[in-house]
């Protein structure tokens, strides 16, 4: 399935974190970054979502919109990390930002209100240079309109092999 809007950019990912959120909610995540949410690289609150990164430095961003639930990336194997959560959108926009980033200039996307699933994959989080500024770590966000609220689902941990050889 084709995305009918790709959006690719670099992000100040300032604390380890960027976020998304309806652009008319207050969309604190302080509370929300709780050691769970730490563990899986993702912070939920209403109307917004916080990802987690491997460094505080810029970081490649691809944001795609589908009108129903994509398939998987090709090559899940290389893929870290997969989250799902929802995110309500109320004000036909959603807006992407670093978490120190000035919010009127923020990135913004119009989408059509609604709810909308998130598949957000972290890749190639170890591929990180020795003093941790410099990698090859990308995260791929996939939206899509769905008809009902689901709870947050951990597709892939990556953690899971380090869990089971313990």
């Amino acid at each position: 399935m084709v995305a009918t809007n790709e959006i690719k950019f670099e992000l100040f990912a300032d604390h380890f974190q960027f976020y998304i959120q309806d652009e008319k909610v207050n969309g604190d995540l302080s509370d929300s970054w709780t050691k769970k949410a730490n563990d899986i690289l993702l912070a939920t609150t209403d109307g917004a979502f916080g990802v987690g990164t491997a460094r505080n430095m810029n970081v490649p961003v691809t944001i795609k919109i589908f009108e129903t639930e994509p398939e998987f990336l090709n090559d899940v194997n290389s893929i870290d990390q997969i989250n799902e959560c929802d995110i309500e959108v109320s004000s036909g926009k959603i807006v992407i930002a670093g978490c120190t980033d000035y919010f009127p200039d923020a990135k913004r996307i119009e989408l059509k209100n609604g709810i909308y699933r998130t598949r957000i994959y972290y890749a190639n989080l170890d591929k990180l240079s020795e003093d941790g500024l410099d990698g090859d770590d990308f995260y791929e966000i996939h939206l899509w309109l769905t008809d009902k609220k689901q709870d947050l689902k951990i597709i892939k941990d990556r953690h899971a092999s380090r869990k089971q050889s313990m």
